[in-house]
């Protein structure tokens, strides 16, 4: 080596390293080791109390770590290896080992935040780096050469491996920075416009059908400005039109929607808005808040909250269960804001029937049968036909135009239509003219505050707010009958309706735009599914809170993490509202942000190539939820053109295609019982409804029998089945010719079956020999 290029070298060394060849100066790590007097005999001059955070201990499963390149070849040559010598691969590898082994630096690791998992992750990577790059920093060579000669301690390597550690996991680097932007508590002060005034809260609690909405509309109505907040499209459009029709120009603000009654585009003094889209900085004389003990709802409860605490309105009037109040009173005691609680009767009285229906045969005009599943929704329809009856249906997925039409249908009298088969979306936003509802079953799918399904039976409020549909004020029938369609569901149905209301102890929260980009700012390589999982863990929240469960956010941020898109634009994308259970749906939002990635347009003549307009009419169940589908495609379509116009640009003229489609579901509901037969004799539903009903009719008995505490012995097989193929032939769900050719079909599958146990059992060597030597002949 020539003497200046020596002296180069040499210069670039630390000072401490010129001294002699023991010492090891990590300039990069801000860190001085020098000669250990014992194993770990300095300890590291870095914070590693603040280091590890605050008191609660992150979950560090979340943390993805990320991919450290081993260094190639250098420009300068292997500079370590030109002042000591080429290390020795095998002696390195041992080093390591050792290293890892140590409980000294496992401890030291911990206190850094380095748990088990994630120093055997960050030591895993930090060795193969290590072995596997062409040339190391100077500074490490040199310290893995020293130790290779006993002129320093394995332990050197701890600042080399902390510096690696947090180039893979950057979330320890930041972790102060990250439980400060995630500290959700107080979010009153999240809300300055709205505590600048003194705002009047006014709680209007009763059941349903008890004139509280009403009471507060009115207060809407007299003002000088004001906001309704509901909780469904259906509720925005009925206030909308009700304002408008009493003469009070009124604006409607819907996801999907923007309309404004002004000529000239103005906004008008009073808006009806979903709860999602009120404004909290536009100034108000009222605002509503409807059906306010939705603020603990798992997914949407954080929209309650907000309004609840950024509404700028001078006075705030609250619609809801009474199971509301103490928690609302609380949250606004942090406020300096008092609740007056304005309490309201049911006006129409309303009764549980001592006797379950058991037969479709029973059914009356005015009769709604509650089911909580589709296939019993078409199940039930079906029957009802077969019975010469005429019956309207309502479920969640159905179009909000459809479900006007059904309800239209089964409340004039003049129409032959008087049995309603729907779901519990009758709860809220439709006034419907029942006599009696009918719970089908009292056992619904749910999802919990984790995201997990569950299925058990209905809570009070859910059964306190369908029943009391049954005998509504406005409608032709002033008093309101409740019972079940199984004798064995009564008893149960009883006792939850004269539970009391479980008070509501915490609100919901959700994370802002805000808040995820100074997340990503800290963790820039992080994928936005990663970082939500991060930020709620990292969140704190004050006790009289939660925050919102995000899976629907996370499945949409996974499935479009490969397309390039700005964290905002991507995260905009994910609030999205679809529904991950239909296939169509999701790739329509992966289309939707790669056409957006492109930066190509989405025109409403590429729209219509991509859902294949002009349609056909539904000709089976099949099609009918394919349908349904594309309307909720054009429903994302509207959503996203509110938040991209210049990508988004032809809202209009979709909105009128989304009509036409509308009046296309409308027709294949009308005919629902007729795709039902049509599916049936195709196989499509192959008989689907009936093995549903059954495992219901099975949940709801052994739900039944738990709950209320009898301890009889299970039946036998064949007495067990027995009786339920005489209660569903009694129900009308069997005819005595289907249940004989069910009972032909399963002898036939039985046999086939045992043949098949029969026959490997005798000839199982040929057969495997066969399988072996497929081409022995």
């Amino acid at each position: 080596m020539s003497l200046p290029r020596c002296a180069l070298l040499w210069a670039r060394l630390p000072v401490g390293r010129r001294a002699g060849q023991r010492a090891a100066v990590c300039s990069t790590v801000g860190v001085h080791i020098g000669a250990f007097p014992g194993p770990l005999g300095r300890a590291p001059a870095l914070n590693a109390s603040s280091a590890s955070g605050g008191s609660k201990a992150p979950n560090t499963s979340l943390f993805v770590p990320l991919t450290v390149k081993p260094q190639g070849p250098s420009a300068d040559g292997d500079v370590g290896a030109e002042l000591t010598r080429p290390l020795d691969k095998n002696e390195v590898k041992k080093i390591l080992d050792k290293f890892y082994k140590r409980k000294e630096i496992q401890k030291l690791g911990a206190d850094y935040g380095l748990d088990a998992r994630l120093f055997h992750q960050a030591f895993i990577s930090f060795r193969n780096y290590i072995l596997q790059s062409h040339s190391l920093d100077v500074d490490i060579h040199i310290v893995l050469n020293d130790i290779c000669f006993s002129a320093a301690h394995v332990d050197d390597l701890f600042p080399f491996f902390l510096r690696h550690a947090k180039q893979i996991f950057p979330v320890l680097e930041c972790k102060d920075d990250l439980r400060k932007i995630s500290d959700l508590r107080i979010p009153p002060n999240w809300y300055p416009e709205a505590r600048a005034i003194r705002r009047k809260i006014v709680f209007h609690s009763g059941p349903t059908n008890s004139g509280k909405t009403y009471h507060a509309i009115q207060k809407y109505f007299s003002a000088k400005s004001g906001v309704y907040c509901g909780p469904l499209k259906l509720l925005a459009h009925e206030i909308f039109e009700k304002s408008n029709t009493a003469g009070i120009p009124c604006d409607l603000v819907t996801g999907e929607e923007r309309v404004t009654v002004a000529a000239d585009g103005r906004q008008a003094a009073h808006v009806s808005c979903t709860v999602e889209m009120c404004s909290v900085t536009t100034p108000y004389e009222v605002a509503v808040i409807d059906e306010i003990q939705m603020i603990r709802d798992p997914a949407r409860g954080w929209a309650w909250t907000r309004a609840l605490l950024g509404l700028c309105a001078e006075e705030v009037h609250l619609c809801g269960e009474s199971a509301a109040i103490d928690l609302v009173t609380e949250l606004l005691y942090t406020t300096g804001e008092e609740v007056e609680v304005q309490s309201y009767e049911r006006l129409t009285p309303i009764s549980v029937l001592d006797r379950a229906l058991e037969s479709l045969d029973n059914l009356r005009p005015g009769d709604c049968i509650v089911c909580f599943s589709k296939n019993d929704i078409y199940s039930v329809s079906r029957q009802i036909e077969i019975r010469g009856l005429e019956s309207a249906v309502i479920y969640g997925s159905l179009p909000p135009g459809t479900k006007l039409a059904q309800a239209k249908k089964f409340n004039d009298p003049n129409d032959p239509c008087k049995i309603l088969v729907a779901t519990d979306a009758i709860g809220m936003g439709l006034n419907l003219s029942i006599r009696r509802i009918i719970f089908y079953s009292l056992i619904k799918p749910s999802i919990n505050e984790k995201g997990e399904k569950e299925l058990e039976p209905i809570t009070t409020s859910q059964a306190l707010q369908i029943a009391g549909r049954a005998g509504r004020f406005s409608s032709q029938f002033k008093e309101g009958e409740v019972t079940t369609m199984n004798r064995e569901d009564l008893s149960l149905l009883k006792e939850i309706l004269n539970r009391p209301l479980d008070p509501i102890k915490a609100a919901g929260l959700h994370p802002t735009a805000e808040q995820i980009e100074m997340f990503a700012y800290h963790l820039p390589d992080t994928t936005l599914s990663n970082l939500i999982d991060i930020f709620v863990d990292f969140s704190q929240v004050d006790g009289q809170y939660f925050v919102c469960n995000m899976d629907d956010f996370k499945f949409s941020a996974e499935l479009i993490q490969h397309i390039p898109l700005s964290l905002r634009v991507r995260y905009v994308f994910c609030t999205a509202p679809i529904n991950k259970k239909q296939p169509f749906v999701c790739s329509s939002l992966l289309q939707f942000a790669r056409q957006f990635s492109r930066n190509q347009p989405l025109t409403f003549a590429w729209l219509r190539r991509y859902i294949k307009w002009p349609l056909l009419p539904p000709k089976n169940i099949k099609d009918l939820m394919d349908l349904e589908a594309v309307h909720d495609v054009l429903d994302l379509y509207l959503w996203l053109s509110y938040r991209f116009m210049d990508m988004f640009p032809d809202a209009s003229v979709v909105r009128d295609l989304q009509k036409e489609l509308d009046k296309i579901i409308q027709d294949g509901v009308h005919n629902i019982t007729k795709l039902i037969k049509i599916s049936e004799s195709r196989k499509l539903l192959n008989l689907e409804s009936l093995s549903g009903t059954l495992k219901s009719q099975s949940r709801r008995l052994r739900s039944t029998k738990t709950t209320v505490g009898k301890a009889a012995e299970p039946p036998s097989t064949s007495a067990s089945e027995i009786s339920l193929a005489s209660r569903l032939v009694k129900q009308g769900l069997l005819t005595p010719d289907m249940l004989k050719q069910l009972e032909k079909e399963w002898l036939t599958q039985q046999t086939e079956q045992n043949k098949e146990r029969t026959e490997p059992g005798l000839n199982s060597k040929g057969s495997r020999r066969k399988k072996k030597e497929p081409n022995s002949e």
